[in-house]
């Protein structure tokens, strides 16, 4: 697998996925209405920031994350990413291999942590996978994630320092 820069090819290859992901309205706090020109501006980030796709063998785009300062000013030496795999490629290691790669990118410009401000406490394979890598649980919003099946759960705010 080969972790690269994101360009505007791979959009279409990111964009069945991503609307798939955004639509069932369980993982993110994105419009789960989101059109494939607003959802292209909300996961490409301009540099300093980045946006990288995991690459298979055969080419097919497996993932994408994006990664990004989570604060601006005194806040931002703290990172934050977010990520998507594809649904048909899940459980192949994709994520860890795009979490591992965030906090290589992370750590070589200059952040001193990563913090993720909003995962949804029934995200439980992301919550899994996260811990097995360091992160922690600093803080829990009750009820701010209104999920389709589960109705209001909590939102955790996780970190993890470099």
């Amino acid at each position: 697998m080969l972790i690269r820069e994101a360009t505007a090819a791979d959009w279409p290859a990111i964009w069945p996925f991503f609307h798939r992901i955004v639509a069932a309205g369980d993982t993110f706090t994105y419009p789960a209405d989101l059109d494939q020109e607003q959802g292209k501006e909300w996961w490409y980030l301009a540099a300093p920031n980045r946006t990288v796709v995991a690459v298979g063998d055969s080419g097919a785009v497996l993932g994408t994350a994006k990664m990004n300062n989570n604060q601006s000013g005194n806040g931002a030496h703290v990172a934050s990413a977010s990520y998507m795999v594809d649904p048909e490629h899940s459980g192949r290691g994709v994520g860890r291999a795009l979490v591992e790669y965030t906090l290589d990118w992370a750590r070589a410009a200059g952040f001193r942590a990563i913090q993720f401000n909003a995962v949804v406490e029934t995200n439980l394979n992301a919550i899994g996978l996260y811990r097995s890598l360091g992160f922690q649980v600093v803080g829990t919003v009750p009820e701010a994630f209104h999920h389709p099946v589960d109705g209001y759960v909590a939102l955790l705010v996780m970190h993890r320092p470099l």
